[in-house]
């Protein structure tokens, strides 16, 4: 039997997991996913927006896979310093599958960065999302306008989140504690810049549609702004995404603004330059104006605007970091692999294996994991024959609690879902999420 560790239960690890006990016919396998938090799912979890219910409900899909019997879920067992070295993993298992995502966020580089008031799209997501690293009191909404930097699909997460109003959120698992204070929050205006044209946006249609569909904000494009990419004014060669994508923006040009309606206003061409300072934290963004070169960039036109904000998140990009024990590449922000099998001095490491963004960067949507996972999984499986010839452990949760670790089961897991249920009917909503790891770990009841 071989017997496989999987680090990270975010989608690429399940998928891992999932694509170990389907594609094993001839191998009996099983599959340990480990996970540094008591909670699994990953970004579906602690990534995805809570009222994006149809993207969340994939938890019911990866329920599945972590409640195959040939499957174990081990969360709050941390792989790294005060944990479980990648030398250790090794004689515990047979093979190790890493899949521990992009966990840092790229910066913009300009002077102000680093004031008060400045935060990464990450960490606001993190806030509302309940992740237990993050301060629960960290955002308070005091400011009145807000700029996201990004034309992505976080960027547009995080500016309809600011945009919408607390009681359209009641009857999502967004915690008690950013309910509460996007109930009292003044943003009345959220600006969202990209430096380059609306055709070059990152976003999807779908997200798009959902911002012209706020029941409490307007959204504002500039004409003037649009009228500066050659693909807005004629759309018929774009693909069919980015057609739709501008055909949505073209429908909102003109429209009337609601009387009272908080404003969302989609800005291009315009690049940032500084975050200035007022009263010790953010007070406005600088950014260039810049026009299209002709190849796909932008060109700097010397000429500047300043939009006032006292809240500016970045979203501009996840960045990898390097795993401990593991090689890595700063370049790409991955693991040098081969078809997934971890490259050690430009050879294969025989039992170390990665998926997921730490293997090919932070790119794809959610299923992009699936057919990543695969590739993965096939080189490993071909290794079997010799990964099988080493002897590990006949049970390495023994082990891990040995080393003082408390991994939290599925059966812990399941606590915790039946605690955020009765939090949540407890103030009248439905399931909220715990936001803290004393609370996380005390509904889990069985870490330890």
């Amino acid at each position: 039997m071989l017997r496989i560790a999987v680090v990270g239960s975010g989608p690429s690890g399940v998928y891992t997991a999932q694509s170990l006990v389907e594609q094993s016919a001839v191998t009996e396998v099983r599959v340990d996913v480990l996970d540094r938090l008591p909670c699994p799912y990953g970004l579906v979890r602690y990534g995805v927006a809570p009222d994006h219910e149809k993207i969340k409900s994939l938890q019911n899909n990866l329920r599945t896979v972590l409640e195959d019997d040939r499957v174990r879920f081990l969360g709050h067992v941390e792989v790294g310093p005060g944990g479980v070295s990648p030398e250790l993993l090794l004689r515990l298992y047979h093979a190790v599958v890493y899949c521990v995502g992009a966990k840092s966020d790229r910066h913009l580089g300009i002077p102000g960065e680093e004031l008060p008031g400045s935060f990464s799209a990450t960490e606001f997501v993190s806030w509302y999302s309940a992740h237990p690293d993050s301060d629960p009191g960290g955002f308070v909404l005091g400011a009145r306008s807000a700029v996201v930097i990004g034309a992505g699909n976080v960027a547009v997460d995080v500016a309809r989140m600011l945009a919408r109003g607390a009681d359209e959120l009641r009857s999502t698992d967004v915690p008690q504690s950013a309910l509460g204070a996007l109930a009292v929050s003044r943003v009345r205006e959220v600006h969202m810049a990209a430096r380059r044209g609306p055709s070059q946006a990152r976003f999807t249609t779908k997200e798009l549609r959902e911002l012209g569909a706020l029941p409490g904000a307007d959204v504002t494009v500039r004409v003037d702004e649009l009228a500066r990419d050659p693909d807005f004014v004629d759309p018929a060669g774009l693909p069919g995404p980015v057609r739709r994508n501008v055909e949505v923006m073209r429908g909102w040009v003109g429209r009337a603004e609601r009387p009272g309606a908080r404003r969302l206003h989609l800005r291009f061409y315009l690049r940032p330059v500084e975050i200035l300072e007022r009263d010790g934290r953010v007070g406005a963004v600088r950014f260039e104006r810049t026009t299209p070169d002709g190849g796909g960039g932008v060109l700097g036109t010397g000429t500047y605007e300043d939009i006032e904000a006292h809240l500016v998140l970045r979203a501009v990009g996840y960045l990898g970091v390097p795993p401990l024990g593991l090689p890595f590449d700063p370049a790409t922000g991955t693991v040098p692999h081969t078809a997934g099998r971890v490259r050690r001095a430009g050879v294969p490491s025989p039992g170390e294996y990665v998926a997921g963004w730490i293997k090919r960067g932070p790119t794809g949507v959610i299923g992009t994991n699936r057919p990543c996972a695969k590739e993965t999984v096939s080189s490993l499986l071909a290794d079997a024959p010799r990964l099988a010839g080493r002897t590990v452990p006949a049970e390495p949760l023994d082990a891990l609690r040995e080393l003082g670790l408390r991994p939290v089961t599925w059966r812990g897991w399941l606590a915790i879902e039946r605690a955020e249920a009765e939090l949540g009917r407890s103030l009248g909503r439905g399931s909220v999420k715990i936001p803290d790891w004393d609370g996380l770990l005390s509904a889990s009841g069985d870490a330890g």
